[in-house]
Formats: C-alpha cells, structure tokens, sequence
C-alpha cells in the first residue's frame, strides 16, 4: 500500500495507442481478477478492439435520479443506468471520443484510429491524483466520461464451485446523460475515476432483463468487461466452443449459433447449454 498505484500503467496497457504511436492494446485486468481479464481477452479476440474494466458499481432508477437532482434520464438512458467505473484497468479509448465517418463515438481497432482520435482521447482525459483513501502510496488515476450513445457488451465469467465457469452477457449502450445529473452522481462515488453510464437492453419475458436493476442485481461479482458493439451472439459461440454455458443473456434466440450437438440435450436452449457443456467437458484444461 505504500507504492505508488499502477492505474497510469493499467491504462495505457488496454489503450490503442501510447508515446511510442499506435498498437495493439495488451489486455489487463486489473485487482487480480482474471474471471474479467478472461471476459476482456475473449472480446477483444473477437473484435479486436480494447476494452473497458469497470466496477459495476451503482444503479441509478428514474426516480432515484430525479429525487437527487430534479432533473429525469431521457433516450436510451430512460429506464435507469448503471454507473460503471474504476481507477485503474479502464481503457482510454472507453472516453468514446474517437468518431467513425459520420461523427459518431466508437472503440476502433488500433489500425483504424487516426491522429484526430488520438488528440481528442488525449484532450478529453485527465490524469487526477489518486484518491490516498484507496492507495496510500498515491499515483494517478485516468478520468473522463464517456461519450454515447454507443453500442455497448457488458460481460463477465463467474466460478462457481461445483459447477466451474460461466458466463454473463449484457447488450445494451453506453449513455450520454445530462451534465448537471453527472456531476452530482460521480460525487456519490469517486468523481477522480473515469465514468461509462450503461443502459441495458430490456427484455420482458427475461426475469433478469426486466428492469435495469434486475441486470445488475443477477450479475456475479461487482466487476465487468465492456466492449464496443452488439457481440452477445459471438460471445456466446466461442463459449460453446470452450464448453462455458451461458447462464444470462439478452440476446435474441434467432442471433445465437451452437453446435448441432447441443439439440440432443433438450428443448431448453440455457438448460442445454449447461449439459451439453458438462457432458462433452473442457477443450483446455
């Protein structure tokens, strides 16, 4: 605890770029949590993007936020949003500023970003001093917000004892949320950490998608690995592949690819997951 903490190194690890130019991020977790270094590697392999690690930190209802502020969530953010944000292993292309053709935010792959995205990453993120509550040794902790809206995966591997590993998928957006309703909220937390507000996409006839809260209420540990894009359905592909079932998705059933072999285990697609993946065993062990 008397070190110095290493978020500027975690950083500028998952970054596309760095002093030296443009590169390929090198994926890390940070707090020794290798469940959501595994969820960052499997997304960035399949779309060869960087990541986000974040705390999945604080629901915010509708009324909640207009109770603490007077002010109501509007557009995607509507429904309530979940306050993601941690000092440390949080990418700096996670501040959206980096534009496709028609100006929207995006996370690029590393070969597609341009000098314009560099200097509006570097321009849109602050170094603050890190919080001595947290590291004693003191440091500096990336801050910014991210700019939305944006398609976003929210993912995650548990273990469970007895059973192994299994994985939690989430799609929905990254929000852009009134500035007046940010700064009051990032106080309730830790306002030197860079913030991502995520909205979910709801699903009525799914227990765990049918509010925010209920998302954030059925996910498994208090971090998250977040991706650019809709990528649920590949997600839930190369699990198969890994024979990792999938115990939460949002994803529609017409998107979602598994073996032929998986028909055999029944009618319960999520039921069949989990023994189709118990009976054929681990690829790597």
């Amino acid at each position: 605890d008397w070190m110095p903490n290493g978020d500027f190194t975690e950083t500028l690890l998952n970054t596309n770029f760095d002093w030296n130019g443009r590169r390929e991020p090198s994926i890390l977790a940070t707090e020794n949590d290798s469940l959501n270094g595994t969820a960052m590697m499997m997304a960035h392999l399949l779309t060869n993007r960087p990541q986000i690690f974040s705390d999945v930190r604080t629901y915010w209802s509708p009324e909640a936020v207009k109770r603490v502020t007077g002010k109501e969530l509007t557009g995607k953010a509507a429904p309530g949003i979940i306050h993601l944000i941690n000092s440390g292993a949080t990418t700096m292309d996670g501040c959206g500023q980096s534009s496709d053709t028609e100006g929207n935010p995006v996370m690029k792959p590393f070969w597609e970003m341009t000098d314009e995205d560099e200097k509006r990453c570097i321009e849109h993120s602050q170094w603050m001093p890190a919080d001595r509550d947290y590291f004693r040794g003191g440091g500096f902790s990336i801050h910014f917000v991210s700019r939305g809206d944006f398609p976003a995966t929210m993912a995650r591997i548990n273990i469970v004892d007895g059973l192994g590993p299994v994985l939690q998928i989430a799609e929905g957006w990254v929000v852009d949320i009134d500035p007046e309703i940010h700064k009051i909220l990032d106080k309730r937390t830790d306002p030197t950490w860079p913030t991502t507000w995520f909205t979910p996409r709801l699903d009525p006839k799914k227990d765990a998608f049918k509010d925010v809260y209920s998302v954030m209420n059925n996910w498994g540990a208090n971090h998250g690995a977040i991706s650019y894009g809709h990528i649920g359905a590949d997600l839930i592909t190369l699990a198969s592949m890994l024979r990792i079932p999938v115990c939460m998705h949002n994803v529609d059933d017409a998107k979602i690819f598994r073996p032929a072999a998986w028909n055999a285990f029944g009618m319960d697609k999520e039921g069949a997951d989990f023994r189709a993946c118990a009976n054929f065993g681990p690829i790597y062990k």
